[in-house]
């Protein structure tokens, strides 16, 4: 189960929202305007079981989630999710990697603090004998194109 955001965890001032996540799962974030820059040259490595629960983080995700590696194993892959990300957005990627196929795409995360940041992602279905058994996403720093771009797109896609 997820909890909900502490605000003693946000830096700074923040707002709230309440997102339904993935497997209808209700939680209460807390989230500033400040944006924590993707480091040149760290990739960010996860991978999830079947239903997204996180299996492995390497220390570039524990770096910049803000959390610890024993908070994230474990947790739901959505524990990041960020309010300005669409439903649809995430619904495409569970879409294509059910269906076996690579997802690449571009998703603001919610840090533990509150902050932000973006990443290009790419998560592909692991496949051991024929079937699915979880998911590795890999992220790298996208390009601020990109970024202003996918704003654009998702303040038009979200509820």
């Amino acid at each position: 189960m997820i909890n909900d955001m502490s605000p003693d965890d946000i830096d700074g001032e923040y707002k709230e929202a309440t997102l339904i996540l993935y497997g209808n799962i209700t939680r209460k974030v807390f989230f500033s305007d400040r944006e924590i820059p993707y480091p040149d040259g760290k990739l960010i490595v996860s991978r999830t079981d079947l239903d997204g629960i996180i299996t492995h983080v390497n220390k570039s995700f524990v770096d910049m989630s803000g959390y610890e590696e024993a908070e994230l194993i474990g947790m739901p892959h959505s524990i990041l999710r960020h309010p300005d990300m669409p439903s649809v957005a995430f619904k495409d990627l569970w879409d294509t990697v059910h269906g076996s196929r690579k997802w690449q795409g571009f998703v603001k995360n919610l840090r533990k603090d509150g902050a932000y940041y973006w990443v290009k992602a790419t998560v592909i279905p692991n496949i051991r004998k024929g079937k699915i058994v979880g998911y590795t996403s890999v992220r790298r720093k996208p390009s601020r194109t990109k970024v202003d771009e996918s704003i654009r797109l998702y303040s038009s896609l979200t509820e």
